[in-house]
């Protein structure tokens, strides 16, 4: 029983922030530069995003959901 505790404490909220693409990838993959700061992220496509058939340009201000790791960030709006 502990360790489902520990297993659901793990599972945080991904930290919500906003940025503009600068580059686009192949496979949905998209270079994000972050508001307020000069770092630049690696970020794909989210599924509905995908499954809706959205389209994400150079230049558009998006939303993203930071991986709590450092890795990669999911687009999960385009603004």
């Amino acid at each position: 029983m502990e360790l489902n505790k520990n297993i659901a404490n793990n599972n945080a909220a991904p930290i919500s922030t906003f940025g503009v693409v600068t580059e686009a990838l192949p496979n949905t993959l998209f270079r994000v530069k972050l508001d307020g700061k000069e770092e630049i992220v690696l970020a794909y496509l989210a599924g509905k995003m995908r499954m809706h058939r959205i389209r994400v340009l150079i230049g558009d201000k998006v939303e993203l959901a930071l991986d709590s790791y450092g890795g990669r960030a999911r687009i999960i709006k385009r603004l």
